[in-house]
C-alpha cells in the first residue's frame, strides 16, 4: 500500500480521540540548538486531513488494526473498514516531512492493539525515541499509552512523549463490560497510576529523568452507553482527584457504519458534549464538586451553562455583593470569571466596585446584573422566580425590563 494510502486510512481512523491538545508542554526552541522542531506552549490540537489543509498536529494511527472488539469503536476486530499500517520509520518520516514543510508542530499517535499490548507499546516508543535521539525533534509527542503494557514501557514512553494519554472511553465499569468486554477498568486505572507516580518522583526530584511534563489525560465518550452526566462528571472528578490527570476530554458518540444493535442509532446533542466541558471547567478551575453542579442522577441543562444553573438553584446566595464576598464567590457569580475575580479582588483594596467597573472589565453583564450588588447598583427585582431568570437568561432576552439598576449613593 502507498504511504499516501496508509495516510487518508489512519489519520481519518484517528478522529475520534479527542484528547490531543498540547496545553501544558514546555517551551522548547531549535533556535541556535542543534535540534529540530519547537513547542508553543499554546494548545496544538488540530490534524492533518487528506484532503490537504494545513494543521498543526498530525494526528494518526499507527494502526487501525485491533485484536479487541470494542462495540463503539470504528476499527474494533469485526469492523468491515479498510485496514492499513505504518511501519515505525514511515511514522518518521512523515513527522519530519510535515514539519519541514511547516504542515505541523507536533505528533499524536495511537494505535489499534497488535499482536499484544507490549510490543504495540514497544512500537510506539520506538517512533518516539527515533524522532527524539535519531532526529533531535523538538516539537511535541503525545502518545497513546496502551493500559496492559507494562511498566517498564510506559516509562520509556514517558522519556520520550510530552504527554501521555490512557483513555477510559466509559463512565462506569458496567458499560466497560458490556461494551468492552475485553478492557478491564482495573488495568486503565493501574496504568493511570503508574503515570501518577512517575510524574510524582519527577516533581519531588527534580534531577530525575525526564518524564511526560505535559503529565496525562484521558476521553470519556458521551452518549454510547446509558450513563448520564452526573456519572460522566463524578467519574472525571475522582479521576483528577486519584490521578492528577491535566485534563478529561468528552467527544460526542458518532454513530459508526454497520455499527452493533447495542449502541445507540442517533447521536446525542453535541451541546451536551460542550456542556460537560464547561462543568468541568468549573470543577477543574472554580473549586466546584460534581455533586454541586448535579446534585441527583441526570443530564446538565443545555439551555443554561452550568454556572448559571447554579446560581439559579442557588439563590440564598443572591445577589452578592461584590464589595464584601470572598473571591472564591465572585467567580462563581455567572458572567465573571477567574480572572475578573481576582481583578476585583484587587479593585476594591484601594476603592469601593461601582457598576462601571464591571463594563470595563467585559463582564457578560446581561448575564449577571441579576445576581450582584456594587456601590451604586442593586437589581430591583432580585426576588424574581429562577425560572423567570432562566426563561430570560437563557433566551438572551433584553434583561434591562427584568432589572433596572437602582441608583443609590456610593
Amino acid at each position: 500500500m502507498e504511504l499516501t494510502d496508509k495516510l487518508e486510512i489512519l489519520a481519518d481512523a484517528a478522529k475520534y480521540d479527542a484528547s490531543c491538545a498540547s496545553s501544558a508542554a514546555p517551551r522548547r526552541s531549535s533556535l541556535g540548538k542543534d535540534g529540530l522542531g519547537a513547542t508553543t506552549g499554546n494548545g496544538i490540537c488540530h490534524s492533518y486531513t487528506p484532503d490537504g489543509r494545513c494543521v498543526s498536529l498530525l494526528k494518526i494511527l499507527l494502526t487501525n488494526f485491533c485484536l479487541y472488539d470494542c462495540q463503539y469503536c470504528v476499527n474494533r476486530r469485526s469492523s468491515d473498514v479498510p485496514r492499513a499500517r505504518f511501519a515505525v520509520e514511515e511514522v518518521v518520516k512523515l513527522t519530519i516531512d510535515f514539519y519541514l514543510r511547516n504542515y505541523i508542530d507536533g505528533l499524536f499517535l495511537s494505535s489499534g492493539i497488535i499482536r499484544s499490548p507490549d510490543y504495540t507499546m514497544e512500537q510506539l516508543v520506538e517512533v518516539a525515541r527515533q524522532l527524539r535521539e535519531v532526529h533531535q525533534f523538538r516539537g511535541y509527542i503525545h502518545l497513546k499509552t496502551i493500559p496492559d503494557a507494562s511498566p517498564e514501557l510506559i516509562e520509556r514512553a514517558g522519556r520520550y512523549a510530552d504527554r501521555l494519554s490512557v483513555n477510559i472511553e466509559l463512565p462506569t465499569e458496567n458499560s466497560v463490560a458490556r461494551l468492552a468486554p475485553e478492557k478491564s477498568v482495573r488495568t486503565i486505572k493501574l496504568a493511570m497510576g503508574s503515570i501518577r507516580r512517575k510524574l510524582d518522583e519527577k516533581a519531588e526530584e527534580p534531577k530525575a529523568p525526564r518524564f511526560a511534563p505535559a503529565g496525562q489525560s484521558t476521553q470519556m465518550i458521551v452518549g454510547a452507553d446509558s450513563a448520564d452526566d452526573s456519572a460522566i462528571l463524578h467519574t472525571a472528578e475522582t479521576l483528577y482527584s486519584s490521578y492528577k490527570l491535566k485534563r478529561v476530554y468528552y467527544s460526542a458518540f458518532s454513530p459508526i457504519p454497520a455499527g452493533p444493535s447495542v449502541l445507540p442509532q442517533r447521536p446525542p446533542p453535541l451541546l451536551r458534549e460542550h456542556r460537560l466541558y464547561q462543568a468541568d471547567f468549573l470543577v477543574r478551575g472554580y473549586g466546584f464538586q460534581a455533586s454541586e453542579l448535579l446534585p441527583g442522577s441526570g443530564n446538565l441543562p443545555l439551555d443554561i451553562d452550568p454556572k448559571l444553573a447554579w446560581a439559579l438553584s442557588h439563590r440564598e446566595h443572591f445577589p452578592m455583593d461584590l464589595n464584601r464576598a470572598d473571591e472564591t464567590m465572585i467567580a462563581r457569580i455567572p458572567g465573571i470569571g477567574l480572572r475578573n475575580a481576582k481583578r476585583l479582588a484587587q479593585l476594591r483594596r484601594s476603592r469601593r466596585i461601582r457598576y462601571a467597573d464591571l463594563t470595563k472589565l467585559r463582564c457578560a453583564m446581561d448575564k449577571l446584573k441579576p445576581f450582584i450588588v456594587t456601590a451604586d447598583y442593586r437589581p430591583a427585582q432580585d426576588s424574581a422566580p429562577s425560572e423567570l431568570l432562566r426563561r430570560a437568561l437563557a433566551d438572551k432576552t433584553p434583561q434591562m425590563e427584568l432589572f433596572p439598576a437602582l441608583q443609590e449613593a456610593a
